[in-house]
C-alpha cells in the first residue's frame, strides 16, 4: 500500500509539473470584472479540450496547459460577443486578461467545444462526455466523476452535501423520483447532460414564499435528438460456481417522445446482483411526503415487518428475480399521467457468527456466542398512479395513489452458547394503501393557497413460531416457568400471532400573503388523525391439534392483547419569511391541541392537552454557491401501539416486551448549522453539518435479564438523551485529479435501566476518509481511498473501543479504444480493542471488449470474490450490548456476459 501511495503522488508530481499556469481576469467593456464567464483551452494538434475555467466574482480564471504546446482560447459570456484567440505556451507561467464586448451575433465566433459546467441561474449543468473515458457503462459511472457529486455508501446521490430527492428523465420522473435505480440502469452512453437543479420546487406557485434550499433534483438530458427514440441494453450471461450453475439475464430498455415515455427493467440472476434490494423497495416511498412534516409533531406508526438475518450484500447464496415498468403520459401541456410497477423476488441462504457482550459485567449477564444460519424468501410488490392537472400558472391539482404488498418468509436456525438450538419461522404479509391529494391556488400575485391531504392504511400480521429443547437445567427453564409454559413437554414449541391494523389522515391547509418583494407570511391549519388495532395471542404447541394458552407468573398473568388506539392532532401555525440583503430570517411557531387515547382490558386511558412548538431559520447567502443556514425546532414524538399495549408480546424466544398504556410523548430540542460552497473557479466543494439534539420524556425500555433473555417495558425516562454530530468534506480538482478529505463524528449520551438499575451509555465515533482519483481521458485512471474509524462505547462499567481501517483501490482503463479493464480492491482490519484484530479482503475484475464505441455488442469476463474469501467482519454496539459478527458470503464467481446495445 506504501508503494501505491507513492505511485499516486509520483502520478501528480509528474502531472503538475508537465503544466504551467495560465490566468487573468475577464472584463466587458466598462471594465467591470465578469462572473461566471467560461474560458476553455482547446489542443491545436488533439483538436481536444484540454482546460477549462469559469470566473469568479472577480472575473478572475486559471487555467492549467501543458508546455511548448498550441492552443486555441475561446471566451465566452450570456449577452456578450465570444472571443476566440490563438495561444504558444513555452515554459513558463502566462498571464493574460480578455475583454469583452456587446457586439453583432452575427459576426460571433462560433465555439467550437461545450463548456465541461456551466451556470444558469440556480441549474447547474455539467456536459457529461467531458467527464467520459470509455470505461463508464452506467449513470453512476459518470456521476462520480463530476465535481460536486458524490455516490454516498447508501447508493444516493449527493450533490454539495444535499441528498438529492428526485431524478428526471428529460423531464419526466423516472420511477417517481428514485436516484438509485437510475444510477444503476440508465446506460451512460445515452446521457448527454446532467442538470442539477438547486433550490428545486415541485410547485412552481410556491417558489417564491418557501425554503427550497435543501431541495436537490436531477435531470438527465437524453443524446437522442430526435422526437421518438428507443434506448437500453439487454445483458445475458452464465457461469460456474463449486455448488450450482450460474445465470444472469437483464433487459433494459427505454423509450422517450414529447407525450409520453416507458421504461422497462428486468433482472434475474443467482450471482447477487441486484438493481433494488428488498431494503430498497419496503424504503420506497414513491415520492410521498407527510403534510405535517413540518408541523413538530412526529408518530411513529411502526414496522412490523420481518428483520432479516443478513442483507442482499452478505449471503451464501442469493438468487434473485426482478421486473419494474414505469410509464408517463402528457396528452397536453396542462395535463400528465404517471404510474410505476415493482415486483421482485429474493431467495436467500445466509449464516452469520457473533459474539455478544451484555453491558456491565457485574450485571452477571453471560457473554453468549452465537451461530445463525437462515433461509430467506420474499416476494414483493409496488404500485404507483400519479396524475397532475395544471390548466394554467394560478392552478395546479395532483393525486397519487400508492400500494403495496409482501410476503415474506424466514427460516431460522441459531445455536447459543447459552440456551442451546433454536429454529425459528417468520412469517408475514403486510399490505399498504396510501394516496394523497394536492391542490394549490394562486388567487392573486399576493395570495397563495396549498391544500395537502395524504391518507394511508396498513395491515400487518407476523407469525412467529419458535422451538427449543427442554433440557434439564437449561438457561430456558426459568423464563419457561415465568411465561406459564407446559414444563413436561419434550420441547418447547411456541407461537404468535400478531396483527396491526392502522389507518391515518394528515392533511393542512396553509395560505401565504406576500407582503412585499422581500417578505411574506404564511398560515397553517392541519390535522393529523390516527387510529390503531392491535391484537396477538401467545401460545404453546403440545401436539396435534393441541395447544396450551399461557398465563405468565408477572405482568398480571396478560399474555394477549386487544388494543385500539386514537390520536388526533388539530394545530394553527404562523411563520414570517424576511429577506434582508444576504440574509433571510424565517421564525415560526404552531399551537397544537393532541387527543391520546387507547382502550384495553376493559379499561380507557385519556391524555388531552395543549403544546406550542416554536422553530426558526436564519440563512445567510454569501454568494450564489456559498450560504450558511442555522435552525431551530421542538419537536413532540409519540409512539405506536404496540409500545401502549399491555399484554406480553414475544419479539423472539430471547427477547419479551409488555408496554404501559399511560405512556406520554417525548420532546425534542433540535439545532443544526449547515454551510455549503461550491467554488467554480478553482472547483473547491466545501460542505460541513453541525447538529444537536437533547430529548426529553424521552421512551426508554426498563429491561430484566434472566440469563441473556430479556424482557422489557417502557416508561418516560426523566434522563436527557443527548445526541451531538458533525459531518464536513471538502473537495477540489487540479486539473485531471481531484482530491478530498472527509470527515464524521457522533457523540450520543443514553440512559438505559437494566436489572432496575439506571446507567448512562455513552458513544464516540470518528470517521476520517482521505480520497484522491484521476479523470484522464486517455491514461489509466485510479482511485485511492481510505477509511479510519475509532468507536468508542462506555455501557455501565464496560468500555470498549473498536479501530477500523479499510482501504480501497479502483483501477479502470480504456485499450486501443477497444477493451475496458477495470478493477477493485479493498482491504479491511478491524481492532477489537483487547489485542486482537480480524481482516479480510476483497477483490472483483471485469475485463470487456467492444469493437468500438458505437458498437451494438460486447463481451465481458467479470469475477467477484478473486480472492475466495468466505467472510466479512463487523463490530457494533447498540443499547444493550457490543458485539463482533462474521457473515459468510459468495465463493469466487466468474461469469461471461454478452450486452446488446439499442
Amino acid at each position: 500500500m506504501k508503494k501505491l501511495c507513492l505511485l499516486l503522488l509520483l502520478l501528480v508530481a509528474t502531472t503538475s509539473y508537465a503544466q504551467l499556469k495560465m490566468e487573468g481576469v475577464v472584463k466587458d467593456s466598462l471594465n467591470k470584472p465578469l462572473e461566471l464567464a467560461n474560458v476553455i483551452a482547446l489542443n491545436k494538434d488533439s483538436g481536444t479540450l484540454e482546460s477549462y475555467g469559469i470566473t469568479d466574482k472577480f472575473g478572475k480564471y486559471r487555467l492549467k496547459l501543458a508546455k511548448n504546446s498550441s492552443y486555441k482560447i475561446q471566451v465566452s459570456y450570456i449577452g456578450l460577443q465570444n472571443l476566440e484567440q490563438d495561444l504558444v505556451t513555452k515554459e513558463s507561467d502566462i498571464t493574460k486578461d480578455f475583454v469583452m464586448n456587446k457586439g453583432n451575433s452575427l459576426e460571433a465566433v462560433e465555439l467550437t467545444y461545450e463548456m465541461p459546467v456551466t451556470i444558469k441561474g440556480d441549474t447547474l449543468i455539467y456536459n457529461a462526455d467531458s467527464f467520459k473515458n470509455g470505461t463508464e457503462r452506467k449513470l453512476e459511472d459518470v456521476l462520480e466523476k463530476l465535481p460536486g457529486v458524490e455516490i454516498n455508501e447508501d447508493g444516493q446521490i449527493e450533490v454539495e452535501g444535499k441528498v438529492v430527492n428526485k431524478l428526471m428523465v428529460n423531464g419526466k420522473d423516472f420511477f417517481d423520483g428514485d436516484t438509485k435505480l437510475a444510477t444503476k440502469n440508465i446506460p451512460s452512453k445515452a446521457v448527454d447532460k446532467i442538470q442539477v437543479l438547486r433550490n428545486y420546487s415541485e410547485v412552481g406557485q410556491l417558489r417564491s414564499v418557501t425554503n427550497n434550499q435543501d431541495n436537490v433534483a436531477i435531470n438527465i438530458k437524453l443524446k437522442e435528438g430526435k422526437e421518438t427514440f428507443w434506448f437500453g441494453n439487454v445483458t445475458a450471461g452464465s457461469g460456474a460456481s463449486p455448488d450450482n450453475e450460474l445465470y444472469l439475464f437483464q433487459p433494459k430498455l427505454f423509450f422517450y417522445s414529447p407525450k409520453y415515455s416507458l421504461n422497462f427493467i428486468g433482472d434475474m440472476n443467482n450471482i447477487g446482483e441486484q438493481a433494488l434490494t428488498r431494503r430498497d423497495i419496503r424504503g420506497f416511498t414513491g415520492g410521498f411526503r407527510a403534510p405535517s412534516r413540518s408541523s413538530g409533531t412526529n408518530i411513529n406508526l411502526g414496522d412490523n415487518g420481518l428483520n432479516f438475518l443478513t442483507n442482499q450484500n452478505n449471503a451464501l447464496e442469493i438468487e434473485n428475480k426482478l421486473a419494474t415498468g414505469n410509464f408517463s403520459y402528457s396528452p397536453n401541456k396542462g395535463l400528465d399521467f404517471s404510474g410505476f410497477l415493482i415486483y421482485n423476488s429474493s431467495r436467500i441462504l445466509s449464516r452469520e457468527t457473533s459474539l455478544v457482550q451484555y453491558t456491565d459485567p457485574e450485571l452477571g449477564i453471560p457473554d453468549e456466542a452465537t451461530d445463525q444460519r437462515s433461509r430467506e424468501r420474499s416476494d414483493q410488490a409496488v404500485a404507483k398512479l400519479s396524475v397532475s392537472y395544471q390548466p394554467n400558472f394560478n392552478n395546479q391539482l395532483d393525486y397519487d395513489a400508492l400500494g403495496r404488498i409482501s410476503n415474506d418468509t424466514q427460516n431460522q436456525n441459531v445455536f447459543s452458547s447459552v440456551i442451546g438450538n433454536t429454529n425459528e419461522m417468520q412469517d408475514v404479509t403486510p399490505f399498504s394503501f396510501n394516496q394523497s391529494l394536492n391542490y394549490y391556488y394562486t388567487l392573486d400575485e399576493n395570495n397563495i393557497f396549498a391544500l395537502e391531504a395524504q391518507h394511508l392504511i396498513k395491515d400487518e400480521d407476523p407469525f412467529y413460531n419458535a422451538i427449543l429443547d427442554n433440557e434439564t437445567d437449561g438457561a430456558f427453564g426459568t423464563t419457561a416457568n415465568a411465561l406459564g409454559l407446559d414444563t413436561d413437554a419434550e420441547q418447547f414449541n411456541l407461537g404468535q400471532n400478531r396483527r396491526i391494523k392502522s389507518n391515518q389522515v394528515d392533511a393542512k391547509l396553509d395560505y401565504y400573503n406576500i407582503l412585499n418583494a422581500r417578505s411574506n407570511i404564511n398560515i397553517t391549519f392541519g390535522t393529523i388523525l390516527s387510529q390503531q388495532q392491535f391484537n396477538s395471542n401467545l401460545f404453546q404447541f403440545l401436539g396435534p391439534g393441541l395447544t396450551l394458552n399461557p398465563t405468565p407468573t408477572f405482568n398480571d398473568g396478560r399474555a394477549i392483547n386487544d388494543t385500539e388506539y386514537n390520536f388526533s392532532d388539530i394545530y394553527l401555525g404562523f411563520h414570517y419569511r424576511l429577506k434582508s440583503g444576504k440574509f433571510t430570517f424565517t421564525p415560526g411557531f404552531s399551537v397544537h391541541a393532541y387527543g391520546n387515547k387507547n382502550t384495553q382490558f376493559g379499561e380507557e386511558y385519556k391524555d388531552n392537552f395543549f403544546r406550542v412548538l416554536p422553530d426558526f431559520e436564519t440563512r445567510i447567502q454569501f454568494k450564489k454557491s456559498e450560504a450558511l443556514t442555522l435552525r431551530y425546532d421542538m419537536r413532540n414524538q409519540f409512539t405506536d401501539v404496540t409500545r401502549l399495549a399491555e399484554g406480553l408480546v414475544m419479539n423472539n424466544f430471547n427477547s419479551y416486551q409488555f408496554g404501559e398504556p399511560t405512556l406520554q410523548n417525548a420532546l425534542s430540542h433540535n439545532v443544526s448549522l449547515v454551510y455549503t460552497s461550491f467554488n467554480l473557479f478553482n472547483y473547491t466543494n466545501v460542505f460541513a453539518r453541525a447538529s444537536y439534539s437533547s430529548n426529553i420524556d424521552q421512551i426508554r425500555g426498563l429491561t430484566d435479564f434472566e440469563s441473556v433473555i430479556r424482557t422489557s417495558t417502557f416508561f418516560n425516562s426523566s434522563f436527557a438523551d443527548e445526541n451531538a454530530s458533525l459531518v464536513g468534506r471538502v473537495q477540489r480538482t487540479f486539473g485531471k485529479i481531484r482530491a478530498s478529505i472527509s470527515g464524521r463524528f457522533n457523540y450520543s449520551k443514553i440512559n438505559q435501566f437494566i436489572q432496575q438499575q439506571q446507567s448512562v451509555n455513552e458513544g464516540f465515533t470518528q470517521t476520517y476518509i482521505p480520497e484522491i482519483r484521476t479523470n484522464f481521458r486517455v491514461a489509466p485512471n485510479v482511485r485511492l481511498r481510505h477509511s479510519y474509524t475509532v468507536t468508542d462505547n462506555t455501557q455501565g462499567g464496560r468500555d470498549t473501543q473498536f479501530v477500523t481501517n479499510a482501504t480501497t483501490f479502483d483501477f479502470d482503463a480504456y485499450i486501443w479504444k477497444k477493451i475496458t479493464f477495470r478493477t477493485d480492491f479493498t482491504y479491511t482490519n478491524q481492532d477489537l480493542g483487547n489485542g486482537e484484530s480480524q481482516s479480510f479482503q476483497t477483490w472483483n475484475a471485469n475485463l470487456s471488449y467492444r469493437k468500438d464505441r458505437d458498437s451494438k455488442w460486447e463481451y465481458e469476463i467479470r469475477a467477484t470474490n478473486l480472492l475466495d474469501i468466505d467472510a466479512r467482519v463487523r463490530n457494533s454496539a447498540n443499547n444493550l450490548s457490543v458485539f463482533s459478527s462474521e457473515t459468510f458470503i459468495q465463493p469466487r464467481f466468474v461469469t461471461f456476459r454478452f450486452i446488446y446495445t439499442l
